[in-house]
């Protein structure tokens, strides 16, 4: 089973963006995107979550084309399995919420 850890926004949206190939600057459109503009990613911020994730498996660099700067990345079968589980988690907080509140904003 996997082990049961809330994910930081940051790497929850790079996750999500990696469901299709993306290389760095791609990343930071599609998690700013996905956040409507909330979370905006510093390069230094995103290439130190990229290794940490890769660290982790739940992302792996693709083979670069020759010529190219541009690496691209994409989500790995353990990064999907951290992206169901952080689904479950949130659902679970969401429904415990509205079971206090009845749904209503506190």
């Amino acid at each position: 089973m996997n082990e049961h850890i809330a994910l930081t926004e940051a790497f929850y949206y790079i996750l999500l963006s990696l469901y299709q190939p993306l290389h760095g600057y791609g990343i930071m459109q599609k998690t700013e995107e996905f956040s409507g503009g909330r979370v905006r990613l510093a390069a230094g911020t995103l290439y130190g979550a990229l290794n940490t994730l890769q660290d982790k498996g739940w992302i792996e660099a693709l083979p670069c084309t020759p010529g190219s700067r541009k690496k691209e990345y994409r989500i790995t079968a353990a990064g999907r399995a951290a992206v169901e589980s952080e689904l479950a988690r949130l659902r679970e907080l969401v429904k415990n919420g509205e079971q206090v509140t009845g749904g209503n904003p506190v």
